[in-house]
């Protein structure tokens, strides 16, 4: 297929999608709801992390778990679209429900997170696997790379947003505006995505089915499996990608109770911290994804692995506020620019014909159930030992052996982008 056959507006609107969604990532799993969780609803319990990290762990043994349902679905239906809209949709309405979750709420609080996280973790296989219905294979990098470039900038947008909501803090009466932000957040995710599902268009002529999702999705994640044999180098990259996406996701996930609980952060503080990082991540995913369509997304990878290790230590280490925005910085451009190279890679390594089943386990079994160890063995640790640096360096472990294994990945790269 040729470039003409590709529109920008498509491409365009399919990455809006990520400018949408990161209200979620950011106003519930970073920043908003995971400092409220700690600060206030879990307060004084002295489990705060280990309950903050159960609750993402449970809720990606779920999405890991349906994920091959979700791939069966996509690639055997015509209604692609239709699913990525209801997932999306629970996590709308989901985020919209913790504005009423309050002090001592820990299990509905728990609850209502793990089913909007279920529906963003959801969506994720629907919507990267129109990656390559949308783009042609050499320009993978790129469009990943500007989709990934969008959601950092849907994170510094929902950041400026919700500033007159949570600038007050958690005092008593600034709690009700802290609440709002999250209607705020899930009204940003409804209104950007319209374009997306008004653009995309799924295709017809796919498979017919037979039998209900449930049976095909696992009968399916059994032959694919079985198919992972035959496709080497992907099986190797999933099995790096398993690993080093866990300390992505770890750090993620923590990092705002990092700078609060370990440096002293106030929610302000917090907030310039992650329009720092974001600035530097939008950079990093555009950037990178430019440069992963000349010198191929594993030499992308391996850099941005490297770094992210200098990032791990030197969290480890530092005691000012100063030095952690540096190394938000430096963490900014890492996780833009693995997390774009990585889908890349994905993409061009898959067959396109089961792109949505390969995608299946991309995003739910190697990215959902990666997501599972790291946030729980950092909860525990900095619960149980009273010490989120040791909890911090606990991650080293994941981008270490990311980075091993991803050696052992075999890429054509020069070849393949010839054959385009």
């Amino acid at each position: 297929m040729t470039d003409e056959h590709y529109s920008r507006l498509t491409i365009f609107s399919w990455s809006l999608f990520d400018y949408a969604r990161t209200s979620f990532s950011v106003m519930v799993k970073t920043v908003g709801f995971a400092l409220y969780f700690r600060e206030i609803v879990a307060a004084g319990t002295g489990r705060a992390d280990f309950y903050w990290g159960l609750a993402d762990s449970l809720s990606m043994i779920i999405a890991a778990l349906l994920s091959p349902v979700l791939g069966a679905a996509s690639d055997y239906s015509h209604k692609r679209k239709r699913f990525l809209l209801f997932f999306s949709l629970l996590c709308m309405v989901g985020t919209s429900m913790l504005y009423w979750i309050q002090k001592g709420m820990i299990l509905p609080g728990m609850l209502v997170f793990i089913a909007a996280n279920v529906g963003f973790q959801g969506g994720y296989t629907f919507y990267d696997a129109f990656l390559p219905e949308i783009a042609p294979r050499h320009l993978y990098g790129r469009a990943s790379g500007y989709g990934f470039g969008m959601g950092y900038l849907g994170a510094l947008s929902i950041l400026a947003i919700s500033f007159p909501f949570i600038k007050g803090g958690f005092s008593p009466a600034n709690l009700h505006n802290f609440r709002l932000s999250f209607l705020v957040a899930a009204a940003f995710f409804a209104i950007f995505a319209i374009p997306t599902f008004l653009r995309l268009r799924d295709h017809t002529g796919m498979y017919h089915r037979r039998l209900p999702y449930f049976r095909l999705g696992f009968r399916r994640a059994v032959r694919t499996f079985k198919r992972l044999g035959q496709y080497k180098s992907l099986a190797r990259f999933l099995l790096s990608f398993f690993l080093y996406i866990d300390g992505v996701n770890t750090v993620i996930f923590f990092s705002a109770l990092y700078a609060r609980g370990t440096l002293g952060f106030t929610p302000v503080e917090v907030i310039l911290f992650f329009i720092v990082a974001q600035s530097t991540a939008i950079l990093g995913s555009v950037i990178f994804g430019i440069l992963t369509d000349h010198w191929g997304p594993k030499k992308s990878i391996d850099i941005t692995l490297i770094i992210w290790i200098g990032v791990i230590i030197s969290a480890f280490f530092i005691e000012t506020k100063t030095e952690f925005y540096i190394v938000g910085l430096f963490a900014g451009i890492a996780i833009g620019s693995s997390q774009s190279s990585s889908r890349s890679l994905m993409a061009l390594l898959v067959p396109v014909e089961h792109s949505a089943e390969f995608f299946g386990f991309y995003d739910g079994i190697a990215g959902n159930a990666s997501a599972i160890m790291g946030p729980l063995t950092f909860g525990a640790i900095s619960s149980f030992t009273g010490s989120q640096r040791f909890a911090v360096l606990s991650v080293l472990i994941f981008f270490v052996g990311g980075l091993i294994l991803l050696q052992q990945v075999k890429v054509q790269w020069q070849e393949r982008a010839a054959e385009t």
